[in-house]
């Protein structure tokens, strides 16, 4: 786990307090607190990384917000937090690269300040593309987002904004301006959202012409949202931010319906909702392995259930190491299954690897040694289903042989 150093410049003790505790509540982030510019000076002269810091505007020894400048110049990104709201003086200091200008007016306002700095923990790694043919509003779209510390990827037309997309599956966002030459942004949000492997793609419209209209258009061509241009610094950080973070909860959701949550694998609904899939596009081979836990229910029974819980967790941890491009799910009680467009041979070679290191290893605290049966079907069949039952019939004649062994079809 990488650990942050969060500055806190503030001359109020219950401010100070509050902020360290909010901020001690994320293991990753150690708050470094200052009660005045001379000390701050001090802690960025230093040999100090930090990752962010949030700042008042006055201090004892600083009255008029020179502690931003200093921040900024040892480029640490820099929340304001201050008592009193002056809309000329937040222009000015979003302008010079402030990330955000916020009110001491209520609990909230603490709260936004913590949520800010995590957000910015959390783009960290995060690719947005921005396809935008103007090198100026290119340009300034980047600077914002590098702000947040996101990475950024540029892209002169639709054409070559669809080339990058299909090169880097890691993009979670598209910003695209409306008017650009080969393919204009409208029709590349069609074109994108006629592809399923582009869905969870977080889409942003920008357009500085048009009328009304042209944001309902996009939004129903498939965008998650649209901006009119020129917009403001805090209009369009909130677009992108809520954009994501409505796309993470979705995800989040997913992931609850469709991985069990102690194994950190697939579970069985989604082995057969994705099963079926790799089963309709397999041009040639798809082979599918079940494997069984040998003896469990022994363990349940020496060791109890916690312990039994703890085995299948550290055996899930091993399914993913060893088979980390496969669909792997846990299938039910001890039994997991790995599905995976090759030949049998090969995911028997895989699948032998596997119980060769299973078998070496003392798995958690008990120092229990596993051994597993295992059924494997790569025949063609006329289902996804035949393709289970099959395995599965080969896994129970691996258990009647003595348990510890592969049995195949192949």
């Amino acid at each position: 786990m990488i650990e942050r150093k969060i500055l806190v410049v503030e001359d109020s003790p219950v401010v100070l307090k509050v902020l360290n505790h909010l901020l001690s509540q994320n293991p990753i982030f150690i708050p470094v607190l200052c009660a005045c510019y001379g000390e701050a000076k001090k802690r960025l002269n230093s040999d100090e990384e930090f990752f962010a810091a949030i700042v008042d505007l006055n201090l004892p020894d600083a009255e008029n917000g020179e502690i931003v400048d200093l921040v900024l110049s040892h480029k640490v990104p820099c929340v304001v937090l201050t008592g009193t709201f002056d809309d000329n003086l937040r222009l000015s200091l979003l302008n010079k690269g402030v990330l955000d200008y916020i009110t001491k007016d209520s609990r909230y306002s603490f709260n936004h300040v913590i949520k800010v700095i995590e957000r910015l923990s959390k783009n960290q790694g995060i690719k947005i593309l921005v396809a935008e043919d103007s090198s100026t509003s290119r340009l300034f779209i980047k600077i914002l987002l590098e702000q947040y510390r996101f990475k950024v990827i540029e892209a002169v037309n639709g054409q070559e904004a669809l080339a990058k997309l299909e090169e880097d599956p890691e993009i979670r966002m598209l910003i695209t301006d409306h008017n650009m030459p080969l393919v204009n942004g409208y029709e590349l949000v069609r074109m994108l959202r006629y592809n399923t492997r582009f869905q969870d793609l977080v889409i942003l419209g920008l357009s500085a012409e048009g009328d009304n209209a042209l944001s309902a258009k996009f939004i129903k061509a498939g965008a998650n949202d649209f901006l009119k241009k020129p917009f403001y610094h805090e209009e369009f950080h909130c677009r992108v931010v809520h954009s994501l973070e409505a796309q993470e909860m979705l995800e989040t959701i997913r992931d609850l319906a469709n991985i069990d949550p102690l194994t950190k694998l697939k579970n069985r609904r989604c082995l057969f909702d994705e099963g079926e899939r790799l089963f309709r596009e397999a041009s040639s081979y798809l082979s599918l392995a079940m494997i069984d836990l040998d003896h469990f229910k022994r363990v349940n029974d020496t060791y109890g259930h916690i312990v039994g819980d703890e085995l299948l967790e550290a055996v899930g941890q091993e399914i993913r190491l060893a088979f980390p491009s496969m669909l792997a799910c846990r299938f039910g009680g001890e039994e997991f299954c790995i599905v995976a467009p090759v030949s049998g041979l090969e995911l028997q070679g895989k699948m032998e690897a596997f119980l060769s290191g299973l078998r070496s290893k003392e798995l958690t605290e008990a120092k229990i040694v596993l051994t597993c049966s295992v059924g494997l079907c790569s025949q063609p069949v006329d289902s996804f289903e035949e393709l289970v039952r099959v395995a599965d019939q080969n896994l129970y004649e691996a258990k009647r042989l003595g348990r510890d062994r592969i049995v195949s079809d192949h």
